[in-house]
């Protein structure tokens, strides 16, 4: 259907004009995600427990370094993140703060970023208010029922930057650790296609556009205050982590100690 203006944006009533941009923000905004539907599944208490603790938990989302040189590292990563975004968030604020929000939240999730940002761009095309035909919910596309599972309910959260990057990563870390370290199962749950190649080959395709010799640095608050060793990791897995650096791994959630 093509629709015909018979006044110009700079004749028209100011009411209409509003109406006129309203609308055309509700559509951007509103406009489908390419995302599945992750399956709610039941959860034993000790992986509701961990999984909410890591949704909950609210160290200051920074990273420390070693020394300049691993500084200096990230900026340089920062810089280059930041121009191969730019023509995607033309907001040079907005585009670092997703950038610096996506690394802080992968890597205390024992992720690496490129693979986040990889997974962001097929989600949601980093759209923050992207929703689905499954009602999955902003950058990472997270379905609401697991702010009912693991969060305080508040389904408003899945729109704010950093809370949807912590729940998409929980959950996918989660995935992971189901699968025993299988990145192309832990896609397919996390799209809800489970088993079939077409989204996991979507973002280990769009991977490849963010992959980086990244810096490495630890969280600060970081208890054990071991830094994420980065790797490039196969089609299909990931190299397991290690007990003290993924608070919500099978290990630990058997020694919780």
């Amino acid at each position: 259907m093509r629709l015909v203006f018979r006044q110009s944006a700079l004749t028209m009533p100011r009411r209409w004009s509003a109406a006129l941009a309203a609308a055309l923000l509700l559509c951007a905004v509103a406009m489908p995600a390419h995302a599945g539907a992750q399956k709610e599944e039941a959860l034993a208490d000790s992986v509701r427990g961990a999984l909410a603790a890591a949704i909950a938990d609210n160290r200051p989302v920074r990273p420390t370094f070693a020394s300049g040189g691993e500084k200096m590292g990230y900026l340089k990563w920062l810089g280059e993140m930041s121009v191969r975004l730019e023509s995607r968030m033309p907001n040079p604020q907005a585009r670092v703060e997703l950038i610096e929000s996506v690394y802080y939240e992968a890597k205390r999730a024992g992720l690496e970023p490129s693979l986040v940002l990889g997974l962001v761009q097929v989600e949601s095309g980093f759209r923050k208010y992207a929703i689905s035909s499954a009602d999955a919910r902003g950058l990472m596309q997270v379905m609401p029922f697991w702010v009912r599972t693991i969060g305080d309910g508040d389904t408003r959260k899945l729109f704010h930057l950093q809370s949807n990057l912590r729940y998409g990563c929980t959950i996918l870390r989660h995935y992971l650790d189901r699968e025993n370290g299988d990145l192309f199962l832990a896609l397919g749950r996390y799209n809800g296609s489970r088993g079939r190649p077409e989204y996991p080959n979507a973002v280990l395709a769009a991977w490849k556009r963010w992959q980086y010799s990244e810096a490495t640095v630890t969280i600060a608050g970081d208890p054990d205050g071991a830094a994420p060793v980065v790797n490039t990791p196969s089609r299909r897995t990931l190299p397991p982590e290690l007990p003290a650096r993924n608070p919500f791994s099978p290990q630990r959630l058997a020694n919780p100690s």
